[in-house]
């Protein structure tokens, strides 16, 4: 009987060094493998599948190429799974590596294809997938048996507008043991109804706040634990925005699933204290919150405008007091920032000490709308979409030069650090972060990449010349971004914008 091999892999990214960027152990599970995973039946037409899922950031070894050959008994289905901007080239070489070992059928989906024109890329051997996996993965899967790709997928709508009641399979016992813990992603919600320009969510999940049902999500909790699961993160953002929170919440305390969890919140959190305490009752240990500047005139500029710098404050109290760690993600180097700027911010950070803070320069992700305004301006000097992260600059930044941001970027890092270090005080898990922090970002490398315990394996010199072979390009094009469908256009402006008005009478004042 012919057999379907599906192969999931959420690609790495090349470094500064080239190197693949590879840890002995991660911190951040890709919640999109486990989802997709999940989407995909054991049987097609009575045709058994077959799934392996790879997170290259933990893989510590090359073993899993041999996934990438065809097996002249099955048929292999090779899916790029959560490809951002600047782990393209990655997607693009294990794709071209599947090809060249005689694999039929490569396809790749996630944030970039989804939201930037890869029209260039077309019509070389791999598919891409411009849409949600709801929308698309089932005709994925039922073209690879009948035995042809077509080049893209979903080109005309992005979004699906009733996501389904899919309850998500954790990992395996060895998967789980390539993290700190055993630790499982999850998306509770998608959408956000604010429109940052510099930020990939909207164009990602869109406006629209959408969910399965709560019970589904309970489920996906219950076989969590089941499978030896201790932490989760929610990886949706905006939680805060979920109109099924407390429900969700409130059903985690009263079956004691005893799982702690990880989400992101808006700044607007501050005006909901009951929720925090909720969320510390429901085992919430730690909450992410983009403040991103304490300059309003800076937020505003970025469409930001649900940010008030004068409530951070209270999100540090109502976190401590609920037993939960603040996380505040901030960014350096937007157009008015100055050097003095930026050890301001920092200065201010630490009368609100947060135990937990992150870094990064602002980046023009391909596909947001400050991206098609820093392009059509001449702006973007980087032509390699690698160094599209967020610790690397990648425009002409009028007050700071490339070099003097990214030491800026690091001497944050150590300074923040170096003072929590000094302060002391700190819990066991945040002074272990702490070190960790100061120690990497002194080595000129971002804490927030993924794992600790960088080891090299791989490099690009070893597939760019299958590169080339395949896509006749060095570096893929800076691609132009892609236009929202009229069915996706409307689906944003039924977003429910009361979640913002009442919940949480954001101004932009």
């Amino acid at each position: 009987m012919t057999q379907l091999r599906v192969v999931l892999i959420k690609p790495s990214k090349y470094g500064i060094d080239g190197s693949v960027e590879r840890f002995r152990k991660g911190y951040m599970p890709n919640a999109t493998l486990w989802h997709i995973a999940s989407l995909t039946p054991k049987t097609i037409d009575n045709i058994p599948v077959e799934v392996h899922t790879i997170d290259e950031y933990v893989w510590q070894d090359l073993s899993y190429f041999q996934l990438l050959h065809q097996d002249p008994q099955v048929i292999t289905l090779v899916a790029l799974v959560g490809v951002q901007s600047h782990q393209l080239h990655r997607a693009l070489d294990l794709a071209a590596y599947a090809r060249h070992r005689g694999v039929r059928h490569c396809v790749i989906g996630g944030p970039h294809p989804m939201t930037c024109d890869t029209t260039s890329l077309q019509g070389r051997g791999v598919s891409f997938a411009l849409a949600e996996a709801e929308l698309i993965w089932p005709q994925i899967l039922e073209d690879a048996l009948a035995g042809e790709l077509r080049p893209v997928y979903g080109a005309g709508r992005r979004w699906t507008e009733q996501l389904p009641d899919l309850v998500i399979n954790p990992p395996s016992s060895a998967d789980l043991t390539r993290y700190g813990a055993p630790i499982l992603g999850l998306y509770p919600v998608r959408g956000c109804p604010y429109k940052c320009n510099f930020c990939s969510v909207i164009k990602i999940s869109g406006q629209q706040v959408r969910s399965p049902t709560v019970e589904s999500t309970l489920e996906s909790l219950r076989r969590a634990k089941r499978g030896g699961v201790k932490i989760v993160k929610f990886v949706s953002d905006n939680f805060n925005k979920f109109p099924q929170a407390r429900e969700l919440l409130q059903a985690m305390i009263d079956e004691d699933l005893g799982l702690k969890f990880y989400c992101q919140c808006d700044t607007q959190i501050a005006k909901d204290p009951a929720l925090v305490e909720l969320l510390g009752k429901a085992r919430c240990y730690e909450m992410f919150v983009g403040v991103e500047s304490f300059n309003r005139k800076t937020l505003k500029a970025a469409g930001k405008y649900h940010n008030h710098p004068e409530s951070y404050a209270e999100i540090i109290r109502l976190c401590n007091n609920a037993g939960i760690r603040p996380h505040f993600s901030n960014i350096i180097g937007f157009p008015d920032d100055d050097e003095q700027e930026i050890q301001h911010h920092l200065e201010i950070l630490k009368t609100l000490h947060p135990r937990i803070a992150s870094f990064y320069i602002l980046t023009p992700i391909p596909g947001t709308e400050q991206y098609d305004d820093f392009r059509a301006e001449g702006r973007i000097t980087e032509i390699n979409l690698d160094r599209f992260d967020g610790s690397c600059a990648t425009w002409t930044h009028p007050r700071l030069s490339r070099e003097r941001l990214e030491e800026l970027l690091y001497r944050s890092y150590t300074q923040y650090y170096g003072f929590l270090l000094k302060n002391g005080g700190l819990p066991d898990d945040d002074l272990r972060f702490a070190v960790f922090s100061r120690y990497t970002a002194g080595l000129r490398r971002h804490p927030m990449a993924g794992g600790y315990d960088r080891i090299r394996v791989d490099a690009l010199p070893d597939y760019v010349a299958l590169r080339r072979e395949t896509y006749d390009i060095n570096f893929a094009p800076l691609p132009e971004s892609l236009r929202l469908s009229v069915e996706d256009e409307a689906l944003n402006r039924r977003a429910d914008w009361r979640v913002v008005r009442l919940n949480t009478q954001a101004t932009v004042n």
